[in-house]
């Protein structure tokens, strides 16, 4: 059974000032450009109860709010997660529409207001602090044109692939290269050879964007259950499903109220958390599990999502 809702204290209060405020700077002073053009932002100190991870996952899912996913019948296999490990309760997407969302959970910075964007984003982000620490990375995408990722090609759309859009990635052959289609997630559980950091986008038609909530669940039982069953994820992995955005009506806390489950051997069994999170905390959690303590835009100061874990 679901808690409920705890009042959160002062100090959450001006904790989350301080986020919206990272939020606004992000989207006036990202832009169009993506450069930021200030110092460093102050960097919160990782606590010692963070556990690290030999690999961690991010799968997101597409435009529901999370009483249209948590307790539904037509997401069983997503349901038995969340109630099997870590559930966030009161975990809010950013802002309305998606790709400042994809921004939020890989550079800290919304970046921009629409989905149109096509510039290019200097600011620092997951890629450029995994691989100044020495990580790897792989951007799992579905449908991937044979073209590459700069285009929409349907059912692939680049405003989920926020890495295409990283001066990191763009003037970078060997980075380019590890955006890769989820045909090699399969290859990679059998080879043992998941990298430290995976990012992976279904198509819109897997993704709950243009299908059904049971399709997107089916797509997860099929592709995301062997990456659980696996011995390199059993020993050390963590998997973070979430969504991007709620839907269109809820403006919650910027994009609404999402499901996000938290999946580990190290998680605690049928958890759930009544702290207000969103995905500048998520973005921090990934660096975090990965051994990295730079954090990019908001995640500098972003709550930490230790609770989740034994």
């Amino acid at each position: 059974m679901i808690r409920p809702f705890k009042p959160v204290g002062a100090a959450a209060i001006v904790s989350l000032i301080f986020l919206c405020l990272f939020a606004a700077l992000g989207l006036a002073c990202g832009g169009g450009t993506g450069v930021s053009g200030g110092p460093p932002p102050v960097q919160t100190p990782v606590p010692p109860n963070q556990p690290t991870f030999s690999h961690v996952l991010v799968v997101v899912e597409e435009n529901h709010s999370y009483a249209e996913v948590i307790g539904n019948s037509a997401m069983p296999y997503l349901n038995s997660l969340a109630q099997q490990y870590g559930l966030a309760t009161q975990y809010y997407s950013n802002a309305h529409p998606s790709l400042p969302n994809y921004f939020m959970l890989t550079t800290g910075l919304l970046e921009t207001n629409t989905d149109s964007f096509s510039g290019t984003i200097t600011d620092d982000n997951v890629i450029r602090e995994l691989t100044k620490a020495g990580k790897t990375w792989k951007c799992y995408v579905e449908s991937l044109p044979s073209t590459g990722p700069a285009a929409d090609v349907y059912p692939y759309v680049r405003r989920h692939d926020p890495f295409s859009y990283f001066s990191d990635v763009q003037s970078n052959a060997p980075q380019a290269g590890n955006i890769v289609s989820t045909a090699q997630l399969a290859t990679d559980i059998a080879n043992n050879s998941l990298p430290q950091y995976s990012f992976i986008t279904p198509n819109v038609l897997d993704d709950a964007h243009d299908g059904s909530l049971a399709q997107a669940d089916a797509w997860l039982q099929t592709n995301i259950a062997p990456v659980l069953a696996s011995p390199g994820f059993q020993s050390s992995g963590l998997l973070v499903i979430t969504f991007d955005e709620a839907a269109q009506s809820d403006n919650a806390h910027g994009g609404g109220r999402v499901a996000t489950i938290i999946v580990s051997s190290k998680s605690k069994k049928n958890y759930t958390s009544q702290t207000l999170y969103q995905h500048q905390s998520l973005l921090r959690l990934t660096l975090a599990g990965s051994g990295v303590d730079t954090f990019p835009g908001a995640a500098a100061i972003a709550p930490d999502m230790t609770e989740f874990f034994q």
